[in-house]
């Protein structure tokens, strides 16, 4: 029986494991590189927030968001820290990229100043600008996660299936971020308890 589900299977199975495989952040090897992004993003929203300067950082999941930009941005393929992600959005004449989202993929910053499709949803806040339908957009097509740092109101938001969470702290954004991309390893059988083993907002 198991051998013909195998076989029925196989290519879901295969499409399954390479999934796993590919994306860090359904690996458990990765828990504490995951950790260190998820940290690094918070820290540069804190930092974004507090100089009122407009960011969309998108958390690639399973989807390849490739087909759903409007614009692919630049190509960095480089490592995620708070600093680089700060920089990456100063508003200046040039820093052409600092309107667009950067896409993080693989744990990895893969690109800067790509642009999201817009939500079409017409029961959302007539309050939200171009960058926060923007974020809801492209969770709305795709599996990603969305950061968004608003420079009017100085605001941390988070968007995931279409849903938005607005004026997040720190803490919160942290424990949301872990909760959406960290899995809780289980427990080996017969482990003892407490043993280790220039858009709008």
């Amino acid at each position: 029986l198991f051998v013909i589900v195998v076989i029925l299977f196989q290519a879901e199975i295969r499409r399954a494991l390479a999934q796993i495989g590919s994306n860090p952040f359904f690996s458990d090897v990765s828990a504490v590189q995951e950790t260190y992004v998820i940290e690094e993003v918070v820290q540069a929203a804190g930092e974004l927030s507090k100089l009122r300067m407009g960011a969309l950082i998108v958390i690639e999941r399973d989807a390849d968001l490739t087909e759903h930009l409007g614009e692919v941005g630049v190509d960095l393929d480089a490592k995620v820290t708070k600093e680089l992600l700060v920089t990456l959005f100063v508003p200046e004449s040039a820093n052409h990229m600092h309107d667009g989202a950067v896409i993080i993929r693989n744990l990895r910053i893969h690109q800067a100043g790509a642009v999201l499709p817009l939500s079409a949803n017409t029961k959302l806040d007539k309050q939200l600008g171009t960058r926060h339908r923007a974020a809801i957009g492209v969770t709305e097509e795709t599996d990603a996660v969305v950061v968004v740092v608003s420079e009017e109101r100085a605001s941390v938001s988070l968007c995931f299936n279409g849903n938005i969470a607005r004026d997040l702290d720190a803490a919160t954004l942290r424990k949301a971020l872990l909760g959406l991309f960290l899995k809780k390893k289980p427990k080996p059988k017969g482990q003892a308890p407490g043993r280790a083993g220039g858009a709008k907002d």
